[in-house]
């Protein structure tokens, strides 16, 4: 949203990375997305779609669609080809405050009626249309509102060039209905086509294959032609450039942060290598990144081809990389094999986070990896107390109808979902699970898949019968039961015990200034940090701030933990930069606990309703639900 030997195509690490497909292996990746679509028809229900792709099933978009900043709308057509599997009368598209003011039958555009549902909270109407059992092709002609909830509409005083207007969208996980109508269901996956109008001094950058520079007509023609589920639709406009990195990596950003990005992104080439040595060939052509404005939610969203990530992880060090290698990974875990509904979602969080930190250790050492294990560890221990430990929401098979669907992304999905795949790791061996991993990737490529399909692969193609291995597996415990296994094993990270030490040597009141911090990571310090007391004098913060400059930290993990102790301390010398944070920065990982901990208190909620009048238009609506309720 967010780690060997063997190979999936029998090519080597580099050679995989730049080598051109010979025409058999590119029969069989078309042969295994022709059968992966062809598959969709046995799919289990979704319960956050109205549309029946078991009836009928979209297989290919054409979008052609106009970007209208002053009316913070876009308009268009979407055409679809699709395979009336029922020889029904009627085929369903998920919409959410769509104007929806046509509908045409086929290449001659004979107009159809079509209705719309009632209206969800969540998920919006269905938008039911009238079709011939012959019908292969329609075609929508609609609008967006101006508060679409995927849209963030930028003015330029929001981006970091100041001279033009910015927009992005963000469709998981359910609001790719909210700008174009669509089966909006992780389990239909469809390519794609796009004509995209946008004003001719911006740049449009897509989920597909993408321009490199603008042109004077300001229309901008994309294809995606491997079969993406609705929620990876991504699509961003604004005065953007592009760096090259690597043959098939670059950066588009704009041209004001493009020479911090490409120094902070330098490694991306090194990432797409190590991850092609442990599960086999990127399929996806390019990997490019965007770099959002800080309004951005999310750390990273894996759109195919073109991961959208937040500027604050440009720490300068290039010390929260791991992020990219997170989002990169989803390219097999996710992007490649895909959860069918939201209660499945840590088939694809839980093993990218184990990927992401594969491919880290692979590039920095398992002590580097370690320390991500045992920060990640933290955060769920966290997110079990926060939910309860006999939580239903702390099972990694999550039951969300009638919820909406961003429930679900918690750290149950990322960490435990981690964890129960270490889990199988130590209980098989690495290898025997790298060749597990490798064949699940490959059987399953370009389809979804669920719970239920991914443990009787596991039955099937790993335990196989042993009795032993099973219970020692323990899917019951791990999956469908809440909380962790008491014989969980937690990771532990030698070079956070040299951090502890010194935090022991601090609290027992040695200065911070004379601590040797000098060659420590933005994992190190983000351990020390959390490991401070929740109460300490005013001498305290102080000493700490003084040594460390924690308050005017040019890394938002480092700054944002540091802020929740602040705010705890009252500490005053704070407020600037906090204020100044939370006004710029729309990463919903910062802002929740940071204003949850604002709220706990009548002054420091005063304090918070301040801030956020001013800084809620800077957010985007993923953030801004999450935020109302919390403060109202």
């Amino acid at each position: 949203m967010k780690p060997y030997k063997k190979f999936l195509l029998g090519l080597g690490m580099a050679g995989s990375l730049h080598l051109t497909a010979c025409t058999s292996q590119n029969t069989t990746e078309t042969e295994t997305m022709n059968t992966a679509q062809q598959a969709q028809g046995q799919l289990p229900e979704d319960v956050h779609s109205y549309a029946e792709p078991a009836k009928a099933v979209a297989r290919h978009l054409d979008l052609e669609i106009a970007v209208n900043f002053d009316t913070k709308t876009i308009s268009g057509k979407a055409t679809y080809d699709i395979e009336n599997l029922a020889k029904g009368n009627e085929i369903v598209f998920d919409t959410r405050g769509l104007n929806i003011e046509k509908v045409f039958l086929g290449d001659n555009r004979e107009e159809t009626t079509f209705r719309l549902g009632d209206s969800d909270k969540y998920l919006g109407q269905p938008l039911y249309v009238t079709i011939k059992p012959e019908t292969k092709r329609l075609t929508i002609q609609y609008k967006t509102s101006p508060d679409a909830a995927a849209l963030q509409w930028l003015n330029p005083q929001q981006t970091a060039g100041k001279k033009h207007p910015f927009m992005f969208t963000q469709s998981q996980a359910i609001l790719a209905r909210t700008w174009i109508p669509i089966q909006d269901s992780p389990g239909v996956r469809i390519t794609y086509n796009a004509r995209v109008q946008v004003p001719k001094e911006l740049l449009a950058v897509m989920s597909a294959e993408n321009p490199v520079q603008k042109n004077e007509s300001g229309v901008y023609t994309f294809q995606m032609k491997q079969p993406i589920p609705s929620y990876l639709m991504a699509l961003s406009v604004g005065d953007l450039v592009f760096r090259e990195v690597g043959q098939q990596t670059g950066i588009y950003a704009e041209p004001e942060t493009i020479e911090a990005a490409a120094y902070e992104f330098a490694e991306m080439d090194k990432m797409l290598v190590a991850a092609e040595k442990i599960y086999g060939k990127y399929r996806w052509d390019r990997y490019d990144l965007l770099v959002l404005p800080p309004s951005f939610p999310f750390g990273g969203m894996e759109n195919p081809r073109l991961t959208f990530v937040t500027p604050t992880v440009l720490a300068k060090d290039r010390s929260l990389t791991s992020l990219i290698a997170h989002e990169l990974a989803h390219s097999w875990s996710g992007n490649l094999v895909t959860n069918a509904t939201w209660d499945d979602f840590w088939l694809n969080e839980g093993f990218t986070v184990y990927f992401e930190r594969r491919i880290m250790e692979e590039l920095y050492g398992r002590s580097y990896a370690d320390m991500l294990a045992e920060l990640g560890y933290q955060d769920l221990q966290n997110t079990i107390a926060d939910l309860g430990a006999t939580s239903p929401d702390t099972r990694l098979k999550l039951d969300l109808d009638g919820r909406d669907p961003d429930e679900g992304l918690t750290d149950i999905a990322y960490e435990k979902g981690n964890l129960f795949l270490r889990h199988i790791e130590m209980a098989v061996g690495r290898e025997r699970f790298d060749e597990f991993l490798n064949k699940y990737f490959n059987t399953f490529a370009f389809q979804p898949t669920d719970t239920d399909k991914f443990l009787n692969f596991l039955r099937t193609e790993l335990i196989k019968g042993d009795e032993v291995l099973a219970e020692k597996i323990n899917i019951e415990g791990w999956v469908f039961s809440p909380g962790l296994p008491a014989n969980h094993v937690k990771p532990t990270s030698e070079r956070f015990a040299q951090v502890e030490k010194l935090f022991s040597d601090w609290k027992n009141g040695k200065p911070a200034a004379q601590l040797n911090t000098k060659d420590w990571s933005s994992h190190e310090w983000l351990h020390f940090i959390r490991m401070l007391p929740e109460q300490m004098s005013p001498q305290q913060m102080q000493d700490l701030d003084k040594a460390f400059n924690f308050t005017n930290s040019g890394n938002s993990e480092v700054l944002a933990a540091w802020f929740i102790h602040a705010i705890n301390n009252n500490y005053i010398t704070a407020d600037k930069a906090l204020e100044t944070f939370l006004t710029n920065v729309g990463r919903r990982k910062f802002l929740v606990p940071i204003y949850k901990a604002l709220a706990a208190t009548p002054e420091g909620k005063k304090k918070a309703l301040a801030i956020y009048a001013k800084a809620r238009p800077n957010y985007h609506a993923v953030s801004t639900v999450t935020l109302d309720e919390m403060l109202k």
